[in-house]
């Protein structure tokens, strides 16, 4: 076949691969390519203790049965929502974790007073301990902790009120890659109290 010939015959392969392209068998439109479809993230399974169930309360001596639901309530004269519980406790009662994490954050806020921040392994829970009365002897930041290890203790530090001694503790969801400061904040209460009705 002369170069002609094998010319003609390419440019009459590439027209009739065209028109095939452009036609499916069965009629309707030409199939386009779909644009890739990102899976949304999986949502963040429920933080749990060491049993696989509830947290550990985090103040130690603290039945379940003993936690109210705060969550909720009004605070500041109503102008704002109180965002985890507080759990009543003699000062200077030992605060523990509730659940296995590493220390993010000790900072001393107006509000919070003496505060602790732990984030769970899978960086996707932040555990919240405020108005605590000091820390407990090696407690750093970075350093990994397990459900039941000693944080602190119960104090009335921020604005608890003198001798209004209790742990506020509080629980958000976090990206990955939120700082510490970050998250969405979760009722605590029915991860720690048994059978508690959340609100």
């Amino acid at each position: 076949m002369t170069r002609l010939g094998w010319g003609i015959l390419i440019g009459i392969l590439i027209l009739v691969g065209g028109f095939l392209s452009m036609t499916r068998l069965g009629g309707g439109a030409p199939s386009r390519p779909s644009a890739p479809v990102e899976a949304a993230p999986a949502p963040a399974a429920e933080p749990k203790g060491e049993s696989g169930a509830l947290l550990a309360v985090p103040v130690q001596g603290v039945p379940r049965d003993r936690i109210e639901n705060n969550w909720g309530d009004a605070r500041e004269g109503g102008s704002r929502q109180h965002h985890g519980i507080d759990i009543m406790a003699p000062a200077g009662a030992p605060v523990v974790a509730a659940a296995p994490g590493t220390i993010e954050k000790l900072f001393q806020s107006d509000a919070g007073g003496t505060t602790l921040y732990a984030r769970s392994p899978d960086r996707r829970w932040q555990y919240y301990y405020a108005h605590l009365q000091g820390y407990a002897p090696g407690v750093r930041e970075g350093l990994a902790v397990q459900a039941g290890d000693p944080l602190g203790y119960v104090g009335d530090t921020g604005n608890a009120g003198a001798g209004n001694y209790h742990l506020h503790f509080g629980v958000s969801r976090m990206r990955p890659d939120d700082g510490w400061w970050q998250g969405k904040p979760v009722n605590p209460y029915p991860l720690l109290a048994r059978g508690g009705a959340d609100r």
